[in-house]
C-alpha cells in the first residue's frame, strides 16, 4: 500500500494518525473518550503485511486507559470516538508508535504500524450502574429494599451481545438477598427498589462486578456486564400473611376459628399470576380443619375468622408457605397468592376430643346414659343419648366424621374393660382424664 506524503496545516499527512472506519455497529449509545477504559482485540503488521502481534493469536483482549500514557500515542489517538462492535482501521506513523529505536526484534526503526482494532468494551473508572428499558407493572404497592429476599430471572451479556449466563437456561429464578453481599455490587445496587414483575436492564462496570481478576473462563478480566433482570417476587423475613377481603356478606354472625373444619375454593398463583394449584381441578371442594396442620400455616391463618361467602386475597411468604425447598409445583421460596371463598364450615372440638358439650353436662351423668336404669350401658344405649344431645344443641361431635364413627370411638374408650357395656366406675369425661394424666405426668417428674 503506498502512503503518499501530503502536506496540510498541521505538517506532513503521513505525520497524522490515519483512520478508516470498516465496519460500525447499528447503535452507538457510547464512543471512547480519554480516560475511558477499554478492551479491544487487534491485528498488527508492519507496511509489508509482516504480522507483529496480535491479540487473537493471545486468545485475550488488550485492555488500556486511553490518553493516560499506557498506549502508544498513536493508538491513543486511533482509539478516541470509536464505538463498541466497530472495527477500525488504524495507521501510526513512527514518531507516534516506537520511533528511531523500534521494539525489539518484531518493529524495525522508524517503522509505520498499521492496526486492524475490533473494540470489545468501554467503560470509565468513575462509572456508576445504568439502568434503562425499565418496564414497572401497575400497580407497584411495595418495592424491594435492603434485607428483603428476591427472585429473579436475568440474561447476562456483555457490551458486544454475547451471552455468558443465564437463568433461563436452566429454567430456575436465581434467588437471593439483596443489600447484603451476596451478589456482584452493581446487581446488589440494581435489585433495590424493585416492583413484583418488573423489568430493567443493568450496565454493571467492572468496578462493580468482577473487575481485573474476572471470573474463570467465563468473564474476561475488566468486563463490563449487561443484565437484563425480570423481578419475579421479593419477600422480608419479617414478613406476615397479608390478608385482603374482598367480598363480605352483610350478615356474618359466625366465623371459624381453630379447630372448625372448613369448606373452601381457592386457586393458588405465584405474584405475578401464573395459576399453581385450583380447587376447581377437583371433584370435591376442599376441606381442612383448622389448626391441625393440614394445609400451610399461610393458608390456614387466611381461612381463619371468616364468614360463609366470604372471599380473600391472601398472600403468603414462603416462610409461612413451602419455604426455601418449595414443594410439588411450588417453586423455592415463592411467595404465594390465594384467592379463597369460604363455601361452608362445622364447628370443631378440641385436639384428642370427639364431643363436647355445649352447655353444663347433666349433674349425674352416668344415670342420664343409663336409660333403662339397670346399671349398665351398651353402645346403642350410649350412642342414643349422644345423637339426642346433638339434636338438642347441647353438644358437638368431632367434625368430619359420621356419628357412628363418633359414638363408636366414644364407646371404644369409655369401655375400659372391653366387656361391652360402660358401668358407672368405667365412665370418666375427656377433661376428668386429661386432669389424671397431667397429674400422673407431674408426679412421674
Amino acid at each position: 500500500m503506498l502512503y503518499m506524503i501530503l502536506q496540510t496545516a498541521a505538517g506532513p499527512i503521513a505525520d497524522l494518525v490515519l483512520t478508516r472506519t470498516i465496519s460500525t455497529p447499528k447503535e452507538c449509545k457510547r464512543s471512547v473518550m480519554r480516560t475511558d477504559f477499554v478492551r479491544y482485540h487487534f491485528n498488527g503488521t508492519l507496511l509489508d503485511g509482516t504480522t507483529f502481534d496480535s491479540s487473537y493469536i493471545r486468545k485475550q483482549t488488550q485492555n488500556s486507559l486511553v490518553g493516560e500514557g499506557w498506549l502508544i500515542k498513536g493508538m491513543d489517538e486511533g482509539l478516541l470516538g470509536m464505538c463498541v462492535g466497530e472495527i477500525r482501521h488504524i495507521v501510526i506513523p513512527p514518531f507516534k508508535a516506537y520511533g528511531e529505536k523500534g521494539s525489539g526484534t518484531e518493529i524495525p526503526p522508524q517503522a509505520t504500524l498499521v492496526f486492524d482494532v475490533l473494540l470489545e468494551d468501554i467503560h470509565n473508572p468513575k462509572d456508576n450502574i445504568t439502568i434503562e428499558n425499565q418496564v414497572v407493572p401497575e400497580p407497584c404497592t411495595r418495592r424491594s429494599v435492603v434485607g428483603d429476599y428476591i427472585r429473579y430471572h436475568y440474561n447476562g451479556t456483555f457490551l458486544n451481545g454475547v451471552t455468558f449466563d443465564t437463568s433461563y437456561q436452566r429454567n430456575s429464578t436465581y434467588n437471593t438477598y439483596i443489600g447484603m453481599g451476596y451478589v456482584i455490587p452493581g446487581v446488589d445496587q440494581a435489585l433495590l427498589g424493585v416492583c413484583f414483575g418488573e423489568r430493567r436492564r443493568v450496565t454493571v462496570p467492572p468496578h462493580l462486578a468482577y473487575g481485573e481478576q474476572g471470573a474463570g473462563d467465563v468473564i474476561p478480566p475488566s468486563a463490563v456486564l449487561v443484565f437484563d433482570i425480570h423481578v419475579i417476587d421479593f419477600h422480608n423475613p419479617n414478613d406476615k400473611v397479608e390478608i385482603q377481603v374482598t367480598y363480605k356478606p352483610e350478615v356474618c354472625n359466625n366465623t371459624t376459628a381453630v379447630n372448625d373444619l372448613v369448606h373452601y375454593n381457592y386457586n393458588c398463583t405465584l405474584v405475578d399470576g401464573t395459576l399453581l394449584f385450583s380447587s376447581h381441578d377437583y371433584e370435591n371442594i376442599q376441606d381442612a380443619v383448622l389448626g391441625a396442620d393440614k394445609v400451610i400455616d399461610g393458608l390456614d391463618e387466611g381461612l381463619r375468622g371468616m364468614c360463609v361467602g366470604e372471599k380473600r386475597l391472601v398472600t403468603v411468604p414462603p416462610h409461612f408457605g413451602h419455604g426455601e425447598r418449595g414443594g410439588a409445583g411450588v417453586p423455592s421460596s415463592a411467595v404465594l397468592v390465594f384467592d379463597i371463598e369460604l363455601v361452608s364450615f362445622e364447628k370443631g372440638v378440641p385436639p384428642g376430643y370427639m364431643f363436647v358439650w355445649l352447655e353444663d353436662s347433666p349433674a349425674d351423668l352416668f344415670n342420664a346414659l343409663d336409660a333403662n336404669k339397670n346399671g349398665e350401658v351398651p353402645q346403642e344405649e350410649f350412642g342414643d343419648f349422644i345423637k339426642l344431645q346433638v339434636a338438642e344443641g347441647k353438644g358437638r361431635i368431632k367434625p368430619g366424621l359420621t356419628m357412628e364413627q363418633v359414638v363408636t370411638e366414644m364407646f371404644k374408650n369409655q369401655d375400659r374393660n372391653k366387656d361391652g357395656v360402660i358401668k358407672a366406675e368405667e365412665l370418666k369425661l375427656k377433661v376428668e382424664e386429661d386432669k389424671e394424666r397431667e397429674h400422673t405426668r407431674h408426679e412421674e417428674l
